[in-house]
C-alpha cells in the first residue's frame, strides 16, 4: 500500500477523520511555506554572492566576521538557541559561493 493509499487517519497519526483533515490542510500549509523559505534562502544566498564579490574585487575579506556575528545575534534575540543554529546553517550556505 503507498502513502497515498493509507488511511488519512494512519497518514496523520490522528485518531478522528476530522483532526486528519485539519492536519492533512495544515502539512499543504507548511509545504508552501517551505518552499517560500528555500526560495528565500537562495535569494538570500545570490545577494551573498553579490556582497562577497564587491568585498573581494575591492580588496576585502571574502568573510565579514563582525557581520556574521550581527546576524547570529538577531537570529538568537528572536528565535532563541535555535535562532542561532539556523543562521549558523544560513551563513555557512552563504559563505564561499564566488
Amino acid at each position: 500500500m503507498t502513502v497515498t493509499e493509507q488511511p488519512v487517519t494512519e497518514r496523520t497519526g490522528a485518531r478522528t477523520e476530522e483532526a486528519a483533515a485539519l492536519i492533512g490542510d495544515a502539512r499543504e500549509r507548511i509545504d508552501a511555506l517551505d518552499d517560500r523559505i528555500i526560495g528565500l534562502v537562495q535569494e538570500r544566498m545570490a545577494v551573498s554572492a553579490v556582497i562577497q564579490k564587491a568585498r573581494i574585487s575591492s580588496g576585502g575579506r571574502r568573510v565579514n566576521l563582525s557581520r556574521e556575528m550581527e546576524v547570529l545575534s538577531h537570529f538568537s534575540d528572536a528565535l532563541g538557541k535555535p535562532g542561532t543554529a539556523l543562521a549558523m546553517t544560513l551563513l555557512e550556505l552563504c559563505r564561499g559561493r564566488i
